[in-house]
Order: C-alpha cells, then structure tokens, then sequence
C-alpha cells in the first residue's frame, strides 16, 4: 500500500491481469490451513475470567427466540454488554452445542480465518489500484499473502482468538475489515452497488458488535482519497449517498450506547469516575508496550492489572514516542498518503479504548488485534521494495515462527490454572492475577495451595473484597470457619451492601449449624443481587431444613430458573421436596442432577441420606450402594454403607464395611464409633472397646462415643467405668437424655448391695 496517490486515476484492471483465480485460491486455502493448524491445540480451552458472565450464566443465551431477548444482552459492563451481534453469535453457540467449549473455539478460529482471507482480499485489490499498480501490481498475490499469514498467526492475536468471549474483538475486526473490502470491491466492479451494500451491512453489523467500529466510515473515506480518487472532493462527488449511508450506521452505535448512559453500564465512557487525563497518561505505555509487542511479541500477558501514571513526568520518554508517531503519520498523510493512511488506521483501531477511559485495564492485547493490520502490512511492503521476493520468503519463515509461538501461547490457556499461573509469574504485583489463581486453584479442590494465593492477593490490595471473600469461602471448607467468619465480617464492614460477603458468611453460619443467623445473610445476599443464584440455592435448602418447606422450595426452583444446568440446586430441591413426601417429583429432579453429571457418587450418597431421613431405608440402601460401586476407594462411602446396614439391622454385614473405611481412613472418628456400636450389639463388646477409645483419642469431645464406651463398658460389668462414661457424655451435652439415663441406672446398680 506504498506509493504516490496523487496521478490521476487510470481504470483498474481485472483482478486476473495480475493474478489467476487458480492461484488466489490455493492462496485462500493456505491461509485457512495455516490459521486452524496454529490454533487446533486451542479448541478444548474452558471457558475463563469473562466468559463465565457473559457466556456460562448468560440467561439470554439460552434461547434464540424470542430475538429480541437475545439482541438485548446482560448490562452491568459485561463484555456482551451493549453488543447484540456479539451476543447473538454466543446464543447460536449455544443451539448448536449448549455449553460444550468445542464449538464456540471453531467459531473464533473461523472468524479469524475469514478476517484474514478479508485482509488478504484487501490488500491485493488494493495493490492493484492504479496509484499502486506498477510497484505492487505483479506482486500483489505474494504481498497481500505474505500479509495476511504474518497478521493471522502472529502470537499477539491469541487473546483476541483462544479467548472465547473476546470474539468481541475479532469479530469486529472481521466486519471491519470487511467494510474496507466491500469498497474497494465496488471500486471496480460491474455492479458495485451490491459491493456498496455489503460494506454497509458489515458496517452496521460492526456496530452492533463492539463501539472500537466508530471509525470505520472514516477509514473507508481516508482509503477512497489514499488510494482510488485522489482527494476528498473527488471521493465524496463519485460516492457520496455510500458514504451518507456509512454514517448512517452511527445512528445504532449512538443509540445502543445511549441505552445504557453513555458508559456501558458504568465500565467505559466519559461518565465514569475517572479523570480523563489520568485515564490518558495510561494509555502512552501501553501504546508504546503494543508497538514493542508486534516487532517482539514476549512477554504476552492475560491481564496486566490496574495501574496509574502521577504524572505525565513519569511516562515523557513513552509520550515523546507516540506524539512523534503520531507526528510522522499526520507527515505521510500529507506527504505520502498511502503510507499515512497506515498510520491513520493504527490509531483510529486504537483510539477508542486509548482515550475513553475504562474502569480497570489499561494494557490489553486484544485491542491490536486490527491495529496490527496497518503494522505488518507496512513492514511487508517496505521488506517487498528493498528485497523483493527473496525478502518475502523471508518473512513467510518468520511467519512459520510465529505460528509456533502462537501454538506455544495457546497450551497457557489449556486450563484456568495454567493460565492464571501463567500471569501471577510474569505479573507477581498483579492482585487480581492471584485472586483468579487462586479461584481456579480452589475450583480444582486444592485449597491448601488456593488460600496463599488469596492472602498474597490481599497483601498486594488490602481492600480487595474479592479476594478476601474467596478466602473466607476457601477457609469454610477446609474446617478453619472462624477466620472465614473474621474475614467476611471484615468485607461487610468495607461494604455492607456486598452480595457475595453476605452469601459467603450465610455459610459460614450454616457450617457451625448456626442456621437461623445464616438465614438473614441469604436474604440480604439477594436484596443486594436479586438475580444471585446460589443465594436462592442456600436460602432454599436453609429454609426447608427449618420447617419453612414450602419457602424452601420457592426458592429453590428460583435457583433452577436462573440458573437451569445447577447442580446442588436440583439435590437440594429433591431434598426439599422429598421433605414434604413429594417423592416423584423429588426423584425427577435428583435424576435430573444426574444428567448433568453422571456417576457422581457423592450425589447418589447424599440422596441416600435424604431417603434415609424421610423413610424410606429400602431405596436409601440402593443408593449407598450405587456411590460405593462407583467410588469403592471412598471411606465416606463404606461408611454410609455401613450405617444403613446398621440401621436396617444387617450387622454382620455392616462391620465389614466400617472397617473397610478405617483401613482407607485410620483417623476416621464416626467409623470406629458405628463399628464399635455394631460389635456391641452383635455381643463382641470386647473387640468394640478399641475402637470407642480410638474415637475418643480422636475427638475427646464426642458425646455420643463416651456415652457409647459407657454401654459397653457396663456390659463387660465395668459400672464405675461406665458411670464415668455416661458422666463425662453429659458433661458435654447437658440435654443428652440417654447418657442421663444410662448414668441413671449405672449409679443404681453401684448403689445396690450385691445379690
């Protein structure tokens, strides 16, 4: 795209003057190639940081009619937010294959396939335009190649690609492209009209998709006067209802923008609370750290963080580099603009998010996603005049390096935690890279390493609500539930109006079987998030569990309706249900679980205990059974096991499985206690009295293990023993009615002269 502009325009010739359509596909079918082979390790990456929003708990996903719900995404700043193309193209992800990652990768690398067969198609029309044909014109199949594969697999891209929600970019990027390659396509066709209307189309469609569109109409203007008519006036006279129509299209940004104030729901905009300056002084570094990126693309970070400038004295060095950047653009727009209009595109792909200031990061690399094109298509044509093929095939090896490094850059997104590993190590300053670690380490059940990961967080932002809210929830289910509740009490006394530090310390509570305290946490929990699944679901299980069943069971199924796919919310209104001696419905919706996830043990055990309680030991068995055939290395489930076996009277069957549960778990306090209440019962009292004393060095405290000691002791005719037994289990327990009358008879009979 170098040359001068400024001869007066000669008709264009065929695309076939310069090039076959034998070779322009091999061309295309290359590049497609190319662009699956860098990313085919990319397709089975979890969804990550603002997919969950936006994609996993996106309700407007779920359907694709009526379409205006689904045109109308989720506000509140999301990435979908204020973007119904974006979100239309998640809800036909989401027809095809429900949550299953696999399609939305496809999607996203065939976006990117497409924009770069865009680009490749932009560049070589372009290339043979009258302004550039005698330098470029016999080459233009091999430079805009050439192009198009370094743009495509450069490793910059893979945010703006393996990241799935941030389609917002490359999808943008395609529709961006798009309206520059609809005009340049009419420029020369027999009928551009129809070239005309698509430019248009993927204009408006642009719009609709992410606002970093807002410049597009004024790229095609600059690329009409650069390259096809030679001046404004000229443009405007031979295209001017194209370009009434092109700005047209503002009309949608401007009131998709409109609807939520101006800001995106108060994540972006000149309405935030953010100075503008402030915001700006950001922006010089990351524009210079974009540059270094595209020449030197490592190293490449997810999220870089929040930070600020002082002042412009801290960041005059990175000034001084983009003002002259800018300088030298404004220079070759007058001078030469074909390659002004390089620089012009840079700026204008970025400009949106450099200067409308954002609530949190201020480096992210999927905004050069375009703002790469202009870069590399710069380097391509310079490399092509001073060294011509031989300089291309250079670059097409640079290009097969790159490609490898995206495939490297891709195993970082395989998992959560690799990826949050990732940034913590090449951020270690940035809290939030460590609050997400340990998120995802504590997702994976590895709390032990999720808690310091929090705790540097919170080293890091004291004030991070967060991260010490994951921590509390961390704490809970290690058993370490009263610092979980000086945390929580902590992020409430920083905002009392925080749903999940309310969620969160509900828990807690219910943990400690303090239910009826957890209980107003839940409600406020939902005052404050109205739409806050889990919070339905612990409030819905906390009522059924105290006699409030009916509640119970409301808000359980507000749960499901907010969030259909959720697991614990389907067990517990099965629970709930099954309370209230519905027991149909209570085994549709436990079925119903189990479709979400099958052969999960734990589920089949803890259905068992609901059947258990609600009396039905027949169906209770069945399903203790079930966990431990599907988990038969589980000491909770021989347990279980073993108890139901106890209950229904099967006790030479039971001890087997208690004690099959110590061997998995020595220190296991409830099995020596059972196993010892089933030797009693089965007269071997001797063998049962190891085992009560091994609960009792475990648990001191056990109540319910003296008294049971007691019994067996008095059976063995220890009485003074026992009566010690039974005194100690009440002791603990005051209101203990069976130790009070096992210590009752035991004194009697010490009292009794002997027969």
């Amino acid at each position: 795209m170098m040359g001068s502009p400024h001869s007066p325009p000669e008709p264009a010739a065929p695309a076939a003057a310069t090039s076959s359509r034998r070779v322009v596909a091999l061309a295309c079918g290359a590049l497609v190639l190319a662009v699956f082979a860098a990313y085919a390790n990319s397709l089975s990456g979890p969804f990550v940081y603002d997919d969950k929003d936006s994609i996993v708990n996106n309700l407007t996903l779920r359907h694709l009619w009526p379409l205006s719900e689904v045109l109308a995404p989720l506000s509140g700043g999301l990435t979908v937010s204020v973007r119904p193309a974006l979100n239309l193209s998640l809800a036909l992800n989401f027809a095809a294959g429900g949550l299953n990652v696999r399609g939305y990768h496809v999607t996203n690398v065939l976006i990117h396939a497409l924009a770069c067969l865009t680009l490749f198609g932009l560049v070589r029309r372009t290339l043979v335009q009258p302004s550039l044909r005698a330098r470029f014109g016999a080459a233009a199949v091999p430079v805009a190649f050439t192009a198009a594969v370094l743009w495509a697999l450069h490793p910059l891209q893979t945010e703006a690609v393996t990241y799935i929600v941030q389609r917002a970019e490359s999808l943008m990027g395609l529709f961006y492209l798009l309206t520059l390659y609809g005009f340049v396509r009419s420029v020369d066709a027999p009928a551009p009209r129809r070239w005309q209307v698509l430019s248009v189309a993927a204009c408006l469609l642009g719009m609709a998709t992410k606002e970093d569109m807002v410049s597009a109409p004024v790229l095609v203007l600059l690329l009409d006067r650069a390259f096809v008519a030679g001046s404004f006036a000229g443009a405007w006279r031979r295209r001017r209802g194209f370009y009434a129509a092109l700005a047209a299209t503002w009309i949608l940004l401007g009131g998709l923008l409109a609807s939520t104030g101006g800001n995106r729901g108060g994540s972006a905009g000149l309405g935030v609370d953010i100075s503008w300056w402030d915001y700006v002084l950001t922006q010089f570094p990351a524009l210079v750290h974009y540059v270094r990126l595209s020449f030197w693309p490592t190293p490449l970070v997810f999220e870089y963080g929040t930070f600020w400038i002082g002042s412009l004295a801290d960041v005059w060095p990175q000034a001084c580099v983009v003002v002259t950047l800018i300088a030298g653009t404004l220079f070759a727009w007058w001078r030469k603009p074909a390659v002004g209009f390089l620089g012009v595109w840079f700026f204008a792909v970025l400009a949106p998010t450099s200067l409308v200031p954002g609530m949190t990061q201020r480096i992210v690399e999927h905004r050069m996603y375009l703002a790469l094109a202009p870069l590399v298509v710069l380097i391509v044509a310079t490399v092509y005049l001073r060294g011509g093929r031989h300089g291309l095939a250079a670059l097409l090896a640079l290009a097969a390096g790159l490609g490898a490094l995206t495939f490297q850059r891709n195993t970082d997104y395989r998992s959560e935690i690799a990826l949050w590993g990732d940034t913590a190590t090449k951020r270690p300053a940035n809290a939030g890279a460590h609050a997400s670690l340990g998120a995802a380490l504590a997702d994976a059940g590895r709390m032990a390493e999720a808690i310091p990961e929090y705790e540097t967080a919170l080293r890091l932002r004291p004030n991070f609500l967060t991260a010490r809210n994951n921590l509390g929830s961390a704490l809970i289910s290690i058993g370490r539930v009263g610092e979980a509740i000086q945390h929580l009490e902590e992020s409430l006394r920083q905002d009392s109006d925080d749903a999940q530090a309310h969620l969160n310390l509900g828990v807690a509570l219910d943990t400690l079987k303090r239910t009826s305290e957890a209980v107003p946490h839940y409600e406020a929990a939902l005052r404050c998030d109205p739409k806050l699944a889990p919070a339905y679901n612990n409030l819905g299980d906390a009522l059924s569990r105290s006699g409030r069943n009916a509640e119970g069971i409301a808000h359980l199924q507000e749960a499901l309706r907010l969030k259909p796919d959720y697991l614990d919310a389907h067990y517990n209104l099965a629970a709930a249900l099954a309370r209230a001696g519905r027991m149909a419905e209570a085994q549709a919706q436990f079925e119903a679980g189990l479709q979400l996830k099958p052969a999960d043990a734990e589920a089949h055990a803890n259905w068992g205990g609901v059947l258990l309680a609600t009396g039905h030991p027949a169906e209770a068995t069945a399903q203790f059974e079930s966990a431990l055939r599907l988990q038969p290395k589980s000491a909770a489930n021989h347990y279980n096991y073993g108890s139901v076996l106890a209950t229904a009277g099967r006790l030479d069957e039971a001890v087997p499985q208690f004690e099959a549960a110590l061997r998995l778990k020595p220190d296991y306090v409830d099995a020596h206690n059972n196993l010892g209440n089933a030797l009693t019962l089965l007269r071997r009292e001797a063998e049962a009295l190891p085992h009560y004393e091994a609960a009792l060095r475990l648990d001191p405290g056990h109540p319910s293990a003296h008294n049971n000691l007691g019994l067996a002791l008095a059976r063995l005719g220890r009485l003074p023993e026992a009566a010690a037994q039974f005194a100690e289990a009440l002791r603990l327990a005051p209101n203990y009615q069976e130790a009070r009358d096992n210590l009752a008879r035991a004194q009697e009979q010490l009292r009794a002269p002997p027969p």
